[in-house]
């Protein structure tokens, strides 16, 4: 007798509601970020489920509904994000991945597919998160690198934006560092490192912590090119965490430097 997750089909194979986990890349030039929206096609989400949806077919029992660990902005991209959906299927993950990256786009690649705890979100179940945001200056143009990076019209201190990136470390409220004004909800989080590292013509921001605001990780960016360019000197960032106000903080990066690299749990 099977449970009530199962069934038979015309075929009699066996099939089984399961919860799975993915792992995806994306470039996200040409999507309006990963949240799917009624009046926009263009979303990674949105593309994802299309495929599912089209995968379970009429075996399925339902749209799959696949929730990812965070929601990138139109334009960012991400190397490992994390997500996880019910699926209703007889194929094994190996052929769950093999349909996905035949019928996603070019730009939309699936790495690995595990079923997991029926337990297991994608979101809620996330520790930590890893983002990188990248930067370029120099003479020429980064050809080959202009969908990834951030072009800046001058050298930045780094060392200046290394002293204002400590006093970002630990528990604060980054409401001043939030795209939402109208967010309800606690803005405090929890930034365990910021690593700045300059190879180059490159100028790369690591960013690890317990989670992120809207826009968060390219007002804190933008902030330190500003204390890098000597516009906000280090000693304001307390004072601008202290403000909880948006307008005190620096503008918001440009999307195309930023990518989500790694999600934990």
């Amino acid at each position: 007798m099977y449970n009530r997750f199962c069934k038979l089909t015309s075929g009699n194979k066996r099939e089984m509601k399961q919860n799975y986990k993915f792992i995806i890349s994306y470039d996200g030039t040409r999507y309006h970020g990963w949240e799917k929206k009624p009046d926009l096609e263009m979303t990674i989400q949105g593309k994802l489920e299309g495929v599912l949806n089209r995968m379970i077919g009429a075996e399925g029992t339902g749209e799959v509904n696949l929730i990812g660990a965070g929601r990138t902005d139109a334009g960012v991209h991400a190397r490992a994000m994390t997500a996880s959906a019910v699926l209703d299927t007889h194929l094994s993950e190996a052929e769950i991945q093999s349909y996905m990256n035949t019928y996603l786009p070019e730009d939309i690649s699936v790495n690995e597919v595990k079923v997991c705890s029926d337990r297991f979100h994608a979101r809620y179940n996330a520790i930590g998160k890893t983002y990188r945001y990248t930067c370029w200056y120099g003479d020429g143009k980064p050809v080959f690198d202009r969908k990834y990076v951030t072009v800046l019209d001058r050298e930045p201190n780094v060392d200046m934006m290394r002293k204002a990136a400590e006093l970002l470390i630990g528990e604060h409220d980054f409401r001043s560092f939030c795209g939402n004004s109208k967010m309800k909800k606690s803005t405090v989080r929890v930034l365990d490192t910021i690593n700045i590292e300059k190879n180059g013509n490159y100028i790369r921001f690591y960013f690890h912590g317990n989670g992120f605001l809207q826009n968060m990780v390219r007002i804190l960016t933008g902030t330190l090119l500003e204390v890098g360019y000597g516009n906000i000197s280090p000693e304001k960032i307390q004072d601008i965490l202290k403000a909880c106000d948006r307008k005190k903080a620096g503008p918001t990066a440009r999307p195309e430097g930023l990518c989500m690299m790694k999600v934990d749990y």
